[in-house]
């Protein structure tokens, strides 16, 4: 261990060296991969994107884990689809596939012995296969309706044994698999949300009614309404938002009182400001929100107009939520 230390410690240059030749090697399997993207990717996507059922991802070791990310994609972007372990397949798991899905099988080699040994079964099923894989001759290939052949991809690393270029590729090409046959679905960003509630993500792409405190919540007041009634009947309400909304005649949002505005009242000792109509003292054209925006487009009017609250209006421009800087604090920029 000491001697590993030592030698880490004295070869840093190498090390850096090394480790930029490996990026380097994937990148350019990459560049090779783009410009020589077979033509039966179309086929691939034609099959994917008129599939009644599931697309069925299948990969042993490094392939099978690409398989599962790719997998997921695929999923999160509009197309069912499920990782099939090809060595519990033969134990009983190819009931999972049924007659109306397609089957995307990962092997660099093409004769991976687990995923062979279940394809002769799955063609009994009539159901297409696709093949990601750099051998077009080989026993997946030929059991495969569609095949994608990305050419022998030399390994990169001192030894040239561990997958890494071609995962890399594979990768690749089951991406560009689930984004192009995604777009074709006319896939949007409504859909998308659906499928990614959760994380900033999911926040930002979510509707500001979703995330925003509900009417009843926060403090409402009329613009007739001096600043001491809204006050005292407010006292020692739960709706502890920073924030009063002020309505006009026609329930619309007529403009905002804060806190902050209260307390600047006591420090300039204006105590006769208290008894006169809210409305003299409210910031009058506040920035709004409309029912129904996205989140991300609340997060970025807090964040442009360096606000702390932010109401919801509908149509008419009638307050229904607020949405307060707490609640996005971690979708801002920089946060």
């Amino acid at each position: 261990m000491e001697s590993i230390q030592k030698n880490l410690n004295t070869s840093s240059f190498d090390l850096m060296r090394q480790a930029k030749e490996i990026v380097r090697d994937e990148a350019r399997a990459l560049e090779n991969l783009a410009t020589h993207i077979p033509l039966e990717f179309i086929d691939a996507v034609e099959l994917i994107g008129e599939c009644q059922g599931a697309v069925i991802v299948c990969g042993v070791g490094k392939a099978g884990w690409i398989g599962q990310k790719i997998s997921a994609s695929l999923a999160s972007t509009g197309t069912v689809s499920h990782f099939l372990n090809p060595s519990e397949a033969f134990h009983g798991d190819l009931g999972r596939i049924g007659t109306h899905d397609v089957v995307l099988a990962l092997s660099n080699s093409g004769e991976t012995g687990e995923l062979t040994q279940i394809l002769p079964r799955i063609n009994q099923f009539g159901i297409p296969i696709i093949s990601i894989t750099a051998n077009a001759n080989s026993t997946l290939a030929k059991h495969s309706q569609v095949v994608l052949d990305y050419g022998k991809t030399p390994e990169t690393g001192h030894l040239q044994l561990a997958p890494s270029t071609t995962t890399t590729v594979m990768l690749a090409m089951g991406d560009a698999l689930a984004l192009v046959v995604s777009e074709q679905r006319q896939f949007q960003s409504m859909d998308f949300a659906k499928y990614h509630p959760g994380g900033s993500l999911g926040r930002k792409l979510s509707l500001v009614d979703e995330i925003m405190k509900p009417l009843d919540h926060c403090r409402l007041a009329h613009e007739s309404e001096t600043v001491r009634e809204v006050y005292v009947r407010y006292q020692g309400s739960e709706r502890r938002v920073g924030v009063v909304l002020i309505v006009d005649q026609n329930n619309a949002l007529a403009g905002l009182f804060t806190d902050s505005d209260l307390a600047r009242m006591l420090e300039r000792q204006q105590e006769n400001l208290f008894d006169m109509p809210i409305r003299e003292v409210m910031t009058r054209k506040p920035f709004t929100v409309t029912s129904g925006s996205r989140t991300a487009v609340a997060v970025e009017i807090l964040a442009c107009r360096n606000l702390s609250e932010l109401p919801v209006v509908d149509a008419k421009a009638r307050p229904i939520g607020l949405i307060d800087i707490t609640d996005v604090v971690g979708l801002l920029p920089n946060s």
